[in-house]
């Protein structure tokens, strides 16, 4: 925030990489004076040292913090002018109990701010988590009250009109509800956010104390990090590049190996050992729920993308960057000997499996609060940021899948585990939404039980027989399944088109469902009889029924294989 009057401005919350904070003043002929920082961030590790280092502006909290570098304090009220702008600070603890917020008025004078810059104390859909301090012995029940007042005294006293911007959008852990847009008014909230609705102080406290995301375990490194006078980040050093033996040494050594690349691209080959976390999306939360910022960290990035992983990950403090692999490609290649492949599985691999592998161990890597829409059968759920310390929960025999809502965490979480020492782990993609967007099956959340479901079934006899007798044969494989080979009799729904074609089976006759060996036929047979169906599940499939010298033909009537 700057006044073009006078030449000075602001820098509130700055992340760690500031060279585009300074391109922007410069361009607009301002100079930076003060950085100003709404509370002790949590979640990234802020720039204001790196903007104090090649500015010399001034760092300034709310009085509550406790930094080790010297900081002009702002108490609750303080006015700092930068010329005609005004900037009011407001306390406003609850998130954290240095928290404040910044009112912005464009002349001193003004009646009806122009803005209040809210930190993590009010976010556009949400408030601040009060949950984070738990581990230092600050309750969250305490927070939370504070919380409830500094809203109710401090910002939504503004006009309504007044423009709100928080410190966080989408995808920060530091609320449950955040929306992507990046700005809001104060009448808009006081309106649409669940949080300011009327409710009692007590009614407040359990609302938003309830079905946070867990936090992630960098958090608290970040925390701390942030009061200590670190040493300042150079954002436009790229990392070194490394030879296959450095970065082999490297790993034997212990160091992390981050493949930064696409899942489908990390599937289809890499360094065996590596964790993959693809650069898009929440890259540095992701990373930092799964690797510790006390090890060394090997990167593998596509050309051109050292740097940008080595700044993504000093956003969260993980500096202990060893280098990037150089030329991975041209490694992989050369090396075929220290290449692996992972395995991604679609929704009817894993039905399959599921029917076909009663030891299979499903992994649920999403959010508690994530659960209330239903898991899959047989699934428990390990939050993604837990995932590393809850290693000795699971079974690193047993074969094991893990999803999440869409796909992308499930891949760091299946990289995770074969890097464990999982002999058999998989991820689903598409994901909890690719599920149940096929009308599948879903488990209520009760803890991380592993229930049993029991579906009925017959054998290769009896189901001919029954469809001797009228029964529909449903066959749910995929085309090139059907073209291989089906029954005479079978009618072809390919499983993820079930619950959208439903009109075309029948409630008044009996349905035989079959896939190749009675997995994905067995998710079926559970989701058409809750719909209201009557249908049995061909055991053993149509390996069986040709097993048992029943006939399997292509749609010309010639003599079919089953593929």
């Amino acid at each position: 925030m700057g006044d073009e009057t006078s030449g000075r401005a602001v820098v509130v919350d700055p992340q760690r990489d500031v060279g585009g904070y300074l391109r922007d003043a410069e361009a607009a002929g301002l100079g930076v004076e003060r950085v100003i920082e709404t509370h002790l961030h949590a979640d990234f590790l802020s720039g204001h040292l790196e903007l104090a280092a090649r500015t010399g502006a001034v760092i300034s909290y709310g009085e509550a913090a406790l930094v080790d570098y010297p900081v002009d304090v702002l108490p609750d009220g303080r006015r700092l002018s930068l010329g005609q702008v005004d900037l009011e600070i407001r306390a406003t603890p609850g998130h954290t109990p240095e928290s404040i917020s910044i009112v912005v008025r464009e002349q001193a004078g003004d009646a009806e701010p122009y803005g209040v810059l809210t930190g993590d104390t009010l976010f556009i859909g949400d408030v601040g988590r009060p949950d984070l301090l738990s581990s230092v012995g600050v309750t969250s029940d305490g927070l939370a009250r504070s919380l409830y007042r500094s809203l109710h005294t401090k910002l939504l006293t503004l006009p309504d009109a007044t423009r709100v911007f928080p410190a966080h959008g989408a995808g920060s852990a530091c609320g449950k509800n955040l929306s992507t847009e990046t700005q809001s008014t104060i009448g808009e909230q006081r309106r649409t956010n669940y949080a300011l609705q009327p409710m009692t102080e007590d009614e407040f406290v359990a609302l938003v104390t309830e079905g946070q995301p867990l936090a992630p375990q960098y958090f608290a490194f970040d925390a701390r990090r942030n009061r200590e006078d670190r040493p300042v980040f150079d954002e436009e050093q790229p990392p070194a590049e490394l030879t296959f033996e450095a970065v082999i040494d490297a790993q034997r050594r212990g160091a992390a190996v981050l493949d930064t690349r696409d899942p489908m691209d990390f599937a289809a080959g890499h360094l065996a050992g590596s964790v993959n976390v693809g650069l898009q999306g929440r890259f540095a939360e992701f990373a930092g729920d799964v690797l510790s910022p006390a090890t060394d960290i090997v990167i593998v990035a596509e050309p051109g993308y050292a740097l940008e992983t080595k700044v993504r990950l000093a956003r969260i403090g993980y500096d202990r960057i060893a280098g990037a692999m150089a030329e991975p490609l041209r490694v992989f290649l050369e090396h075929p000997e220290a290449v692996t492949r992972s395995s991604r599985l679609t929704i009817e691999q894993l039905a399959e499996r599921m029917g076909n592998t009663p030891t299979l161990q499903v992994v649920d890597v999403r959010n508690p609060g994530e659960l209330t829409a239903g898991l899959l059968p047989r699934a428990g759920n390990v939050p993604l940021p837990a995932l590393t310390e809850r290693l000795g929960s699971l079974d690193r025999t047993r074969p094991t899948v893990v999803y999440c809502a869409a796909g992308s965490r499930s891949s760091v979480a299946a990289s995770v585990l074969v890097e464990a020492g999982f002999s058999d782990a998989s991820d689903l993609l598409g994901g909890f939404a690719a599920w149940r967007a096929a009308g599948l099956p879903l488990d209520q959340p009760e803890g991380e039980r592993m229930p049993e479901h029991d579906v009925p079934e017959v054998d290769p006899d009896r189901g001919h027989a029954l469809v001797e007798e009228g029964a529909f044969l449903l066959d749910v494989r995929e085309p090139d399944e059907w073209d291989a080979g089906h029954a005479p009799a079978a009618v072809h729904v390919p499983m993820k088109e079930v619950q959208g074609r439903q009109g075309e089976l029948p409630k008044d006759r009996r349905i035989v469902t079959v896939c190749r060996s009675g997995g994905r036929s067995a998710a079926v047979t559970e989701a058409l009889n809750a719909w209201g169906f009557d249908a049995v599940n061909l055991a053993g499939g149509l390996n069986a029924w040709d097993a048992a010298g029943l006939p399997v033909v292509t749609d010309a009537g010639d003599s079919g294989t089953v593929a």
